[in-house]
């Protein structure tokens, strides 16, 4: 018998398409990342991601305002670090008067509304470039977590809402939920970044914070230095390791768990997505932005109509919130 149902019944005309449409989009389901520099007035842009700018803390102040007013409500910050105030200990990470966090602080009072998550891992602070204290030729886990409690409760006495750990090391979820409640912060979040894979999808960000692995040429004895992140970052083959890491931080105390990188590690947000009961959050990293950048400049793709669509296909995927670098230009297509 020839079909009594017909699909295309449901899309003769957009105003039929949207009224049955799925997933939906706003400017309130992303989180703009943002590099933040010393300095004032300090505007520069990232080669590697166009229309990405390291800027000082006026001018960051501002585009947070102007992002506020298209109906973006939560910043991820990160800060570019100078090479001077740089160690194996990562110490300025909690200096109470450091850039990250002059940084949270004038955010807040510019724009008290604005959800502000700043990164917590070691990497800007670090002579070798690696999220946690070296030891030994390793990482060391315990110490580094020690290290990550201090700079999250400088975060919380500086205004943040939520801190965001994105180093993957182990038990840090627990550490941290017992170091900002020991400090009265109980009502600041954690977002964990659960399911962060060893990914070459962040090089650009890299080029931005200068948080590549490094040897530190200025050791008058060899250390030796880890060439890579793969052994505290995910190997990119793994699904189930993914939804045993997003559980144990929520059992931890995470409040939101994070998926990262995004558009190529979909099945994973869908997976994580079943797995917990917490907001799951996806990073649309920086490899996927100048991808997205540099095709349409060569005009092998139409920019707004791909950048739409990946963020689209991540929201159906199953995240309750994006991190991405489009959050800015997608919000203001979607407000017209």
């Amino acid at each position: 018998m020839f079909p009594l149902q017909r699909g295309r019944r449901l899309r003769v005309n957009e105003s039929i398409r949207s009224l049955v449409r799925e997933t939906t989009l706003s400017p309130s389901d992303f989180m703009f990342p943002m590099f933040i520099t010393e300095g004032e007035n300090v505007k520069v842009e990232i080669p590697s991601m166009v229309g990405i700018y390291r800027r000082s803390i006026d001018l960051t102040v501002e585009e947070v305002k102007e992002i506020f007013a298209l109906g973006i409500r939560a910043v991820n910050i990160y800060v570019k670090v100078d090479e001077s105030l740089k160690d194996n200990t990562g110490k300025e990470a909690w200096n109470p008067n450091g850039l990250m966090q002059q940084a949270i602080k004038a955010i807040k009072a510019a724009c008290p509304e604005m959800i502000v998550m700043p990164d917590v891992a070691l990497d800007p602070y670090s002579i070798y470039g690696h999220d946690g204290i070296l030891e030994n030729g390793d990482i060391a886990n315990d110490a580094t977590n020690e290290a990550l409690v201090k700079m999250a409760v400088s975060h919380a006495q500086a205004g943040a809402d939520f801190v965001a750990p994105s180093d993957m090391m182990d038990g840090r979820v627990l550490r941290l939920r017992q170091g900002l409640d020991a400090a009265g912060f109980s009502n600041v979040g954690i977002m964990s970044y659960s399911a962060k894979y060893a990914s070459a999808f962040y090089g650009p960000f890299r080029d931005a914070l200068d948080s590549a692995p490094k040897d530190n040429k200025s050791n008058t004895e060899p250390v030796e230095v880890p060439k890579d992140k793969k052994t505290y970052q995910m190997d990119y083959a793994n699904r189930i390791e993914a939804i045993k890491e997003a559980l144990m931080d929520v059992e931890e105390g995470a409040d939101m768990v994070m998926v990262k990188p995004g558009i190529a590690y979909l099945d994973i947000v869908r997976e994580v997505k079943n797995a917990v009961n917490v907001p799951v959050t996806v990073f649309h990293v920086s490899g996927e932005y100048a991808m997205i950048k540099a095709a349409s400049e060569r005009g092998w793709l139409d920019h707004d109509k791909i950048m739409m669509e990946q963020l689209m296909c991540i929201k159906r995927a199953g995240a309750s919130l994006i991190s991405t670098y489009f959050a800015k230009e997608a919000a203001i297509l979607l407000n017209k």
